[in-house]
């Protein structure tokens, strides 16, 4: 078992302690890392004394593990296809097994260049390997990061992460990838050397497995991370109209917002955009009518995981609370939610920008009291001012002017919650990024 990088999970919290930080050993020659480096990742918490990204390694996707697929894999592989905000000169993978109640058997793993047609890469995959090994061994309950990979990649480059399991086991996975991800027929073992997508015949519209991706790319400022339920997930994100869908386009504000950064920044000033979210979540735990189904997913129970475990982590874009109140939740349990996470990501030395909660139909009058009350927290240099670092106006670039407790209608994709394809640009285009490059500044003048 991997020694170094293995650690066990609660089912459905997140650990307090940290893992150790282990030695990053590569060397750098003609420009290139060496492909055997072992690298056992540090957290983002700058309390132990080093600066996020201090080995110029950055969290550039993520998808949060939240339960358990319907059916198990059996001595089967599969691919998930990755999307990378910006990229560098080597990357490495977090492989979870948080849900899961048996050890899971990883006993090969690749990375490649994605041929975005269906499973295929472009060129043959790159081997990985955990501690020097290609299998690895993890816990129930636990995750592993891989050693550093050699692979050259581009800012919004797709990269397909191809894991061999042997034995039965029932993955952990993300439910909604809004693209289609691949997975060999049972019993068929190993394929993740494969070029073609032949042996992939299976497919899912769920990330198996497979919960980030960092890159080593030292120009880089540092990861934002978006955290949130249904709107930072990506629901609404392929809606392009009455009967028009379009699936793996990568068309999430958050997706939208890694494309101005590239665009519309320096590569010295840039950043990294991780998405966690999680459809149907709250900040609060203690909502009442909270579903089975994301019990124990609010904002404080992942936030070890989901967040602090990330690489590089210099700001979080914190969308929560129209759930909080759907579930019963009043102002009082959203703010003590709210200030429990904000105090945690600041003692870290991560920026907190927040919006304040967006329209939905079904508010009661007490809902929308709730809401002005957040709402007034959020904007308020003496309230989240001591916590938080700015405001994201989505509820402004949501509301319809007509009636504020829907959607603007062109942005509204029918359920009068989530955003559009149209939406999701507009939720995008209104972030300010002189706001977000400050949150890097710390670090990058301290290197």
């Amino acid at each position: 078992m991997h020694r170094l990088l293995a650690r066990v999970l609660s089912p459905a919290q997140a650990p307090s302690a940290r893992r150790i930080a282990a030695g990053l050993a590569f060397t750098l020659a003609s420009s290139c890392l060496a492909a055997s480096a072992t690298t056992a990742a540090t957290p983002a918490d700058t309390r132990s004394g080093r600066h996020p990204g201090a080995n110029a390694w950055f969290t550039s996707w993520a998808s949060s593990q939240q339960s358990l697929a319907p059916t198990p894999l059996r001595d089967q592989s599969v691919r998930m296809i990755t999307h990378l905000s910006q990229g560098g000169d080597a990357l490495r993978i977090r492989v979870q097994n948080t849900f899961g109640e048996t050890p899971l058997t990883v006993d090969a793993a690749t990375v490649g260049h994605s041929s975005g047609t269906g499973a295929a890469t472009e060129g043959r995959p790159r081997p990985v390997t955990f501690d020097g090994r290609r299998e690895v061994v993890v816990p129930a309950g636990g995750e592993v990061w891989s050693d550093t990979t050699v692979l050259k990649t581009e800012a919004q480059d797709d990269v397909a992460v191809s894991l061999s399991v042997s034995g039965t086991v029932i993955p952990g996975r993300h439910d909604s990838a809004f693209r289609t991800n691949y997975l060999t027929a049972a019993g068929s073992g190993d394929h993740t050397g494969d070029t073609t997508g032949a042996a992939f015949t299976e497919t899912t519209g769920s990330t198996y497995l497979v919960s980030a991706v960092d890159v080593h790319n030292p120009r880089l400022r540092g990861s934002l991370v978006a955290y949130g339920s249904s709107v930072v997930d990506g629901s609404g994100s392929t809606n392009c109209g009455r009967d028009c869908s379009r699936p793996g386009a990568n068309l999430r504000w958050t997706d939208v917002l890694a494309r101005r950064i590239t665009a519309e920044l320096p590569p010295e000033r840039r950043f990294a955009v991780v998405n966690a979210g999680i459809g149907g979540t709250t900040s609060a735990g203690t909502c009442p009518g909270i579903g089975e189904s994301v019990r124990g997913l609010d904002a404080a129970a992942r936030l070890e995981r989901d967040v602090l475990s990330l690489h590089g982590v210099t700001g979080v874009l914190y969308y929560y609370g129209t759930n909080d109140l759907a579930a019963g939740c009043d102002a009082a349990g959203i703010l003590a939610s709210y200030r429990e996470v904000f105090q945690r990501l600041r003692a870290a030395g991560i920026k907190v920008y927040v919006t304040p909660i967006t329209p939905r139909p079904g508010y009661t009058d007490q809902n929308n009291r709730d809401r002005h009350t957040v709402g007034t927290f959020v904007s308020k240099w003496n309230g989240c001012g001591g916590t938080c670092d700015g405001v994201l106006p989505f509820d402004q670039v949501l509301k319809d002017p007509v009636e504020p407790n829907s959607i603007y209608p062109p942005y509204d994709t029918g359920d009068g919650v989530h955003a559009n394809i149209a939406g999701q640009q507009a939720l995008a285009d209104i972030i300010s990024l002189p706001m977000l490059t400050a949150s890097g500044r710390r670090w990058h003048e301290g290197r």
